[in-house]
Order: C-alpha cells, then structure tokens, then sequence
C-alpha cells in the first residue's frame, strides 16, 4: 500500500481581463446618421461586423 498524500490539485488560474481596441477607420460609421460610436455604446448588445 502507499501511505503517501495524494498531490494537491492546483489552483485555477484567473484569465487576465482583456479589453478590445476601438474601431476607428477612414470611413467613419456609416448608417449611424452621422454619430460616432464607441465600443462601450454597444455593451450588452448583439453587434455584427462587416470587413
């Protein structure tokens, strides 16, 4: 029989919070009715890109 201790489980890591640049371009926004928008003005919203 072994009488050792069984390893201790590790601890989970925390993921490092990472935020996401602004999208600035040439172009600008279009389809905003002239407005410039910021990431922060879509939180918690469901956001399509286009490239």
């Amino acid at each position: 029989m072994n009488d050792a201790a069984p390893a201790p489980t590790p601890a989970p890591r925390k993921r490092a919070r990472v935020r996401a640049p602004e999208l600035i371009g040439k172009g600008g926004w279009i389809n905003t009715g002239g407005k410039d928008l910021k990431l922060a003005d879509f939180r918690g919203r469901t956001l399509i890109l286009d490239f």
